[in-house]
C-alpha cells in the first residue's frame, strides 16, 4: 500500500528521533544507478553529522528528497541525486531527517554504500553513458520480471 510522503515522512522523523531505524522503498529515478525507485529498500537512521558522500533524506521547500550530500559550504548542504547530472538542492542540517545506512536490492540482497561514493568524482560524460545503458537494462529486466 502506497502512502503520501506528507503522512509517512513525519512518522519516519518521529521514529528516528526516538532512536529507531526506518526501512522503506523510495520512489523515483534520481538515485540511479545505485537506488532503483519502487524496487530497492533503504534503511535510515539519525544523521548526527552530515558528511560529503552520504545519502540523506531531507525536506526541501515542502517536499522530500533522498539524495547524496554533494558539498557542504558554511551552513548550506548541497544535495544531488546520483542520476541527476546537473540539478541540485540546497538545505541546512535542520532539514536533514535521516541518513541511509544500508541499501537492499532485488530479493533483499544487501548493496554496498561505498561503491556509490566514487560516482561523485566520475566525469559527467561517463555518468551519462552509464545511466543510458543502465536505463535500457532496467527496461529489459522489467519485461522479464513483470507479474
Amino acid at each position: 500500500m502506497e502512502k503520501s510522503n506528507d503522512i509517512l515522512i513525519p512518522e519516519f522523523e518521529r521514529l528516528l528521533k526516538g532512536g529507531h531505524m526506518v526501512e522503506f522503498i523510495p520512489r523515483g529515478v534520481s538515485m540511479r544507478p545505485f537506488i532503483e525507485g519502487g524496487r530497492d529498500k533503504v534503511i535510515l537512521k539519525t544523521c548526527k553529522e552530515p558528511k560529503v558522500g552520504i545519502i540523506v533524506l531531507a525536506r526541501i521547500s515542502g517536499t522530500y528528497v533522498l539524495h547524496r550530500i554533494y558539498k557542504i559550504k558554511d551552513e548550506q548542504i548541497i544535495l544531488r541525486g546520483d542520476g541527476n547530472l546537473r540539478g541540485q538542492e540546497v538545505c541546512t542540517f535542520e532539514d536533514i531527517i535521516g541518513r541511509v545506512v544500508r541499501m537492499k536490492g532485488r530479493g533483499g540482497k544487501r548493496k554496498r554504500l561505498t561503491k556509490a561514493r566514487i560516482w561523485r568524482h566520475t566525469p559527467t560524460f561517463i555518468k551519462w553513458f552509464v545511466l543510458k545503458v543502465y536505463s535500457k537494462i532496467i527496461k529489459l529486466q522489467n519485461i522479464f520480471y513483470e507479474d
